[in-house]
């Protein structure tokens, strides 16, 4: 079910806060409830082999994807409120600019713990991204999007200076790409963000 080719992200639904007892055949399951599912994928952890608490489910339309996102966002599966979240309004939601950059970080940190630690100060936008060598080693670095300024706050607040794995991390606003030295959270980026919500109460699923 899991298939190696390019999801159509307009059809696609992110599902978080998984239970590691999730299989693919379950999360399919459950989803075919919503829509005729494509694809389900349960990204694993390179050495364990175990979930990582996230995963992706494609529909074949957009609409069976977006009717999933509404029925299916908070249902509990194992006890724990699933998140679901369209995948393409996922993707635009980075330029919101709730992204931060976690430096520091020992090589033992994998996606799932810093998905767990930084998933408690609100909901990601996506999986924790790990900057990686080509062999796969970590480089002691990660990114992590929020869908709000809010929840990016509390994680600078929260985390910035503690001890993760034994080594102190810095957490703070990642760099824009292509800018010089500037950074995201800036005033300009939260008066968008808050515009936008402002004009449209489901922001958080529809809008970047």
């Amino acid at each position: 079910m899991a298939q190696k080719y390019e999801r159509n992200q307009d059809a696609s639904v992110y599902v978080g806060n998984l239970d590691e007892r999730v299989t693919d055949e379950l999360l399919w399951e459950l989803m075919v409830q919503a829509g005729p599912v494509v694809s389900v994928h349960l990204p694993k952890d390179r050495v364990t082999q175990s979930t990582q608490g996230f995963g992706f489910c494609e529909f074949q339309s957009a609409e069976d994807a977006q009717y999933a996102a509404q029925i299916m966002n908070m249902v509990k599966l194992f006890g724990k409120p699933l998140r679901v979240n369209m995948a393409a309004s996922d993707r635009r939601m980075q330029d919101v600019g709730a992204k931060l950059f976690i430096g520091n970080l020992d090589p033992s940190i994998d996606d799932k713990l810093l998905y767990d630690t930084f998933g408690a100060f609100g909901s990601l936008v996506q999986a924790p991204q790990i900057a990686r060598e080509a062999a796969g080693q970590s480089r002691g670095f990660a990114f992590v999007s929020y869908t709000t300024f809010e929840a990016a706050d509390l994680a600078i607040q929260s985390m910035d200076g503690q001890y993760l794995a034994n080594k102190q991390i810095n957490v703070q606003y990642a760099f824009k790409k292509d800018s010089k030295g500037e950074r995201h959270g800036s005033a300009a980026e939260r008066m968008l963000a808050a515009q936008a919500r402002k004009n449209d109460p489901n922001y958080q699923y529809t809008q970047g």
